[in-house]
């Protein structure tokens, strides 16, 4: 493809290129620069792609794309752009032809439930007999390919050449997990959703956003960028969901336990083996049995049920899809055992989703509850005091422990988090720095009747320090302590 043709619909402020060159891929990292790409150098929080233009332009780069103008002592050919994120995300749909144009494409949104929601959605299109595609917080996933995700939406080069392959095996959805960083850094821009869905809303990543406002905004840009949507689909029980709906000038379909919901839950029964709901739609009511837990996976099958009758898929499909959901890895993942405790991996890493996973263990009735957690470093430091609040006025005994501490101190994070119990004079927890030994402190101090609660990681399966990554799953490691807790 040319340049000129790539460049289609980018905003340019100039053009130095002698010729109009063949252009083989689109590159952010210089290392990953191949013969005639198109490198695009990002400035970032913590690194700048101009200083890596050198290696770029040996590795073969044909054209460099900036916002700033060429340099005199570089002759080769340089796009000067208005805003490089969204440029490169434009010469990447340019590039792989707008495969979003050739798929159907669900984008979620919200601080919690997108995972869960892109499994739920999963099966049900499965039962309808379509073969859908993932991208999100566990993995990418399509056609029989699984791939680890280094982040929950990838750089819009990555998007694109996955949705591009995605189209070349006869992949005919693509659920995808749309997080507020890549709406504020424009990697989905170029990306045509049929169905928008906004979860929730409540803190975190203000290390980033800095207000609440500000997050909302970032969020809010999934729904106003150029769809081919068909709808947009609203927690209407949120705060931020209730004002998102009154903002949004195209068709909405609100869900929720409110009156006014358009899929609203009108009965429901929760217990430890699962959940009864019956649901109204605008197609009349829907019965359902799961084996997910908790009032939150009530909204998220809720959420999904929405996005499916959009979509067009019968309610019977609906019904069978729900039914074959069962596990949500590190979301409320049950770890079995024969110790008479309830074990429990989540993934909730912020005061409102730590909040919302102790309510809904506590409306189980619990004899005691035990919550092992900690906050991971290098992000926002207001959170952890706030969940050290929420496990005082939560659970029973909390143990405070690593997390993915990165490159600060382990101990500087738990001593943060113990300011939260320290506001309420609580003083029902301990403190263990390592994680596996805190998991287990937990484990053998449970008895029967006992939830034990390990929040935080779920579904990932390693743990970064500052100088090493290493290989740990709460899943797996709660499975070896209650094998060896079986045996004595």
């Amino acid at each position: 493809m040319k340049l000129s043709e790539v460049l289609k619909d980018v905003r340019v402020v100039s053009l130095a290129a002698a010729t109009d060159p063949e252009i083989t891929g689109i590159a952010y990292s210089s290392k990953l620069v191949e013969p005639g790409n198109i490198f695009v150098a990002l400035k970032g929080q913590k690194t700048d792609g101009h200083d890596f233009l050198p290696e770029a332009l040996a590795r073969g780069a044909a054209v460099i794309v900036s916002e700033r103008p060429r340099p005199a002592e570089i002759d080769r050919a340089w796009v000067q752009v208005l805003e490089a994120r969204e440029a490169m995300a434009l010469l990447a749909a340019n590039f792989y032809e707008h495969p979003s144009s050739r798929l159907k494409v669900v984008g979620i949104t919200g601080t919690k439930g997108k995972t869960t929601i892109t499994y739920i959605l999963e099966e049900i299109l499965n039962a309808a007999g379509f073969r859908p595609g993932v991208v999100g917080t566990v993995e990418y996933r399509w056609a029989g390919r699984q791939f680890s995700a280094e982040r929950t939406t990838p750089e819009a080069p990555d998007i694109q050449k996955f949705l591009r392959q995605m189209v070349e095996e006869g992949v005919s959805h693509c659920l995808m997990e749309v997080s507020s960083h890549s709406l504020e850094l424009k990697r989905v821009w170029g990306i045509g959703f049929d169905v928008a869905v906004f979860t929730n809303l409540s803190g975190e990543h203000l290390d980033y956003h800095q207000t609440m406002e500000k997050y909302f905004e970032a969020k809010k840009k999934l729904f106003f960028l150029n769809h081919k949507r068909q709808a947009s689909i609203v927690n209407i029980d949120d705060p931020w969901g209730e004002r998102l709906l009154s903002e949004l000038p195209m068709q909405t379909i609100s869900f929720g336990f409110k009156p006014e919901a358009v899929v609203r839950a009108e009965k429901f029964t929760i217990n430890q083996e699962g959940m009864t709901a019956t649901v109204s739609t605008p197609l009349g009511q829907l019965t359902f049995t799961s084996s997910l837990i908790g009032k939150h996976n009530l909204y998220n099958f809720l959420a999904a049920i929405s996005a499916a009758l959009v979509l067009s898929i019968p309610v019977p499909d609906i019904l069978k899809g729900i039914s074959s959901v069962k596990r949500i890895p590190g979301r409320f993942e049950n770890v079995p055992n024969g110790l008479g405790i309830k074990v429990i991996v989540d993934y909730a890493h912020t005061d409102g989703a730590l909040e919302n996973l102790l309510q809904a263990v506590r409306s189980l009735n619990p004899r005691k509850v035990i919550l092992v957690f900690g906050c991971g470093g290098d992000r926002d430091r207001l959170k952890r005091p706030r969940m050290g609040e929420v496990a005082a006025r939560l659970a029973d005994w909390t143990i405070i422990t690593s997390d993915n501490p990165r490159s600060e101190e382990p101990e500087q994070i738990i001593a943060e988090i113990e300011e939260g119990f320290r506001r309420l004079g609580n003083h029902n927890y301990e403190k263990i720095v390592d994680r596996r030994r805190a998991i287990e402190a937990a484990l053998v101090m449970a008895r029967k009747g006992d939830w034990v609660v390990v929040a935080g990681k779920g579904h990932e399966n390693y743990q970064e320090f500052k100088d090493r990554t290493v290989p740990f799953s709460d899943v797996e490691t709660a499975r070896e302590i209650i094998d060896s807790l079986e045996k004595k």
